[in-house]
This record gives C-alpha cells, sequence and structure tokens, in this order.
C-alpha cells in the first residue's frame, strides 16, 4: 500500500487508529435508516457530535425534518474545494432472512449489517479522513468538504436535492463513495446512463374466454407492443457523444469477465429494455379489456434523451388499442477521462491496489447524476463488496482501510492534477 502522497501526520493516525474505523462503521451500521421510512434524525446528530473538532464547521440542512442532512467543512490552503459525499439511507431488510445481525455484527475481517457496503462503510471512511486532517492539525492542500445525506435510495428530494436547492454548496470536484469494485476489479465510475420510465396501457374488448375471436384481448396487444419495441427501437444503435467512446471501452474491460465483450458494448451502444411490471385481466374465463405495463429503457449517457422519445413513439405509432400514458426519464451524465477529479481519484485508488483501475460507467446511477447536471465534476469511487442490498450484506477490514487510505490522499492528488489543468 503507497502512501507516498498521504501527508505524514494523516497517514499515522490512519495507521494508528484502524480499530477506530471499524467502530466507527459498526455505529453507523447500528443506527436503523432504511428507507422507507428513511429517517435520519439520529445517525445525523451522531455524526454532528463525531465532528465536534475546532477546524470543522458543521451545518445541518433539511426540508423533511426526518431526514436532515449534514455538511462539515474543513479549511484548506487553497480555494478550491473537494467534496466527499456519501449517503446515510440504506434499502429495507428482513431480518428472518439474515444470518448475522443486520445491524451490524462483526465476524473476522468482515463487517455484516444492512449498509456496510452500501455505503456506511464508506462514509466511516470519509468520517475518519476528517477526524484525522483535524486532530491532527493538517492543513488540507484544497478546501475539504463532507456531505453526509438522506433520501438517496428511494430518489428523494429530502436528500441532496435539499442540499443543492438551500444552500450554496457548489464543491469544485465531488466524490461519491458508493463501492466500485467487483470480483477483484476495481474502478472509478465516471459516467451513468439515463432512463425513460413509461407506461403504456392497452384497450381491447371484453369477451368469454370461451368465444376469444368475438373480443380483443389486451394483454395480447399489450406483449405485441412490448415485443415491437424490443425488436424495433431495442435493435436501434444510439448514437453516443465520441467523448463517451473511451469510456465505453474500459466500461467493456471492466465487464467482460462477467457479461463478455460484446454484450457488455451492446449494452452501451444500444437502449436496454426492462418489463418491469404488467397488470391486467379481472379473471382466467375473461378476454381482458385493458392491461397495463411499466418498462425501464436506459441510455448511455450522450445520447439524446428527445431523440430516443420520439423513436419509442415512432416505434409504437399505429398499434391499435396501444397509449404511452405516463413517461419519466433523465439525462445519462459523465465526467471527461483526463478531468482532475477522474485521474485524481484513479490514481488514489492505485495507492492501495495493485491492479487495473478502470474509468467505466455506471450500468444506473444516483447522486452523482445530479452533481454532474448541477455543474460539479464528480465522480463515484469505493471499495466493498458486490452484497450491497443483499441478504448478509458485508464489507471488510481491508476494503475500509483502502477507503480510508485512499480518501486521505485524495486532496493532494486533486490539488496537484487541478493544479496541472490549470
Amino acid at each position: 500500500m503507497n502512501s507516498s502522497d498521504l501527508p505524514t501526520a494523516v497517514a499515522e493516525y490512519l495507521s494508528a487508529n484502524r480499530s477506530e474505523l471499524f467502530a466507527l462503521t459498526e455505529t453507523l451500521v447500528g443506527h436503523d435508516t432504511q428507507n422507507p421510512p428513511g429517517g435520519t434524525v439520529e445517525i445525523v446528530e451522531w455524526l454532528k457530535r463525531a465532528l465536534d473538532e475546532p477546524s470543522l464547521a458543521v451545518e445541518r440542512f433539511e426540508v423533511d425534518p426526518e431526514k436532515p442532512n449534514l455538511l462539515a467543512t474543513l479549511p484548506g490552503r487553497t480555494d478550491r474545494t473537494l467534496c466527499f459525499n456519501g449517503h446515510l439511507d440504506t434499502v429495507p431488510f428482513d431480518e428472518s432472512d439474515w444470518t448475522y445481525d443486520p445491524l451490524g455484527e462483526r465476524d473476522g475481517d468482515r463487517i455484516y449489517g444492512r449498509g456496510t457496503t452500501d455505503m456506511k462503510g464508506a462514509v466511516a471512511a470519509m468520517l475518519q479522513v476528517a477526524l484525522a486532517y483535524a486532530r491532527t492539525g493538517t492543513k488540507p492542500p484544497v478546501t475539504l468538504q463532507f456531505a453526509f445525506v438522506s433520501d438517496e435510495e428511494t430518489g428523494g428530494d429530502a436528500g441532496l436535492t435539499t442540499l443543492l436547492d438551500t444552500s450554496d454548496f457548489a464543491p469544485d470536484a465531488c466524490v461519491v463513495g458508493e463501492t466500485t469494485a467487483r470480483n477483484g476489479r476495481y474502478s472509478v465510475s465516471v459516467a451513468d446512463r439515463g432512463n425513460i420510465w413509461l407506461t403504456l396501457e392497452a384497450s381491447g374488448t371484453a369477451a368469454h374466454g370461451s368465444r376469444p375471436m368475438i373480443g380483443e384481448n389486451a394483454i395480447d396487444r399489450l406483449t405485441a407492443a412490448i415485443d415491437q419495441l424490443r425488436g424495433d427501437f431495442g435493435q436501434q444503435e444510439q448514437p453516443v457523444d465520441a467523448s463517451m467512446d473511451d469510456i465505453i471501452e474500459e466500461s467493456v474491460g471492466f465487464y467482460e469477465p462477467e457479461a463478455g465483450a460484446d454484450a457488455t458494448r451492446r449494452l452501451y451502444r444500444y437502449p436496454t429494455i426492462n418489463l418491469g411490471v404488467i397488470e391486467g385481466g379481472t379473471a382466467i374465463n375473461t378476454v381482458p379489456a385493458s392491461a397495463s405495463a411499466s418498462v425501464d429503457i436506459r441510455l448511455t449517457a450522450g445520447v439524446d434523451t428527445r431523440a430516443a422519445l420520439g423513436g419509442i413513439r415512432n416505434c409504437l405509432t399505429g398499434m391499435d388499442g396501444i397509449e404511452i400514458t405516463d413517461i419519466s426519464w433523465t439525462r445519462g451524465s459523465y465526467e471527461p477521462l483526463g478531468s482532475p477529479i477522474v485521474e485524481a481519484s484513479a490514481n488514489a485508488a492505485e495507492h492501495v491496489v495493485d491492479e487495473q483501475v478502470y474509468r467505466r460507467s455506471a450500468t444506473g446511477g444516483g447522486d452523482a447524476k445530479a452533481l454532474r447536471h448541477s455543474g460539479i465534476p464528480t465522480v463515484e469511487f469505493g471499495f466493498g463488496t458486490q452484497t450491497a442490498h443483499g441478504t448478509d450484506e458485508y464489507t471488510t477490514t481491508e476494503a475500509l482501510v483502502r477507503n480510508a487510505v485512499s480518501y486521505g490522499t485524495l486532496p493532494v492528488l486533486y490539488e496537484r492534477f487541478a493544479s496541472a489543468d490549470g
């Protein structure tokens, strides 16, 4: 583990206080922040007390009193600001399914519990980095901010959106501590995909199930429309900004061992279409008069969402009894390869692992998307496990240490790359 770019006092603090890091993780996991309902009052109050250091300014921002957000600031030697962002809420769990305590249990080098890898382990590492700089009196080369937010797992507005809308929060770059490691492969996520969520409604004519020929089956119409969508729009390669080409190739390299190069390349060059919910019919012996489907379509960053929506409508035009009744969408986002935060984060990861660190696109999207669309250069970067949202979710002590060391190194590397970039 190369920590040559880590300030000496900070390196010594992190090395001498690894047990503190593990304890911070267990304490964070011990707060039940399942979303829904997503209450984070107690964990925010605990974080506020933990960050009570003379050099740290801590502010609380909230719209929903049950879902507050915390922003801690540590002044640096320059006017650049680097933010570390982590969400405090978790997906729900069913305790009866778990072998270990979902609110935290240590077993050897593993710490189990909901949120250990998504993403309270990363939050613990960020917290310890803040304490390491503050308690050793080490002034970072850039001003550091630590944004601990609520309401990410359900995409609600009480979390990061509140911070963006109700404060002057505008760092020069941000690192979101989502786990970006898989099966011994490491990466920094520099992009995410956009989505189009739509509802298809099909109408037909009811009839007795013994005489289907005198009715019009709405479910048949609906499935035909979905087949048409997959076979037509789903087979259209989408025009992608040339600046995404290298990111796509890095993404192919990262996912190839699991999905194959061709399938992964197609994932980013073509739309993906998932039928998530289908409803219709009232009885087995009745031709259904109505049916509906919820469809999730994903598009790589750089694809023109308006053009894609036009393609979807054209694909379904003329189909009897089919109507698009509801559409919501987000645009994908990306941070170009070579930007200071991308290169600093990749180099920080390379300080703690010997393997290649890919600069790749995520397949979904979270708070990083909102930050990029607000003009804040952002990456996702964190060590952990592939157990996010699963039963017996866990992180490892090695992953926690890697997070703390790489996050502690990032301010030095970011200032170096940002200065070189002018």
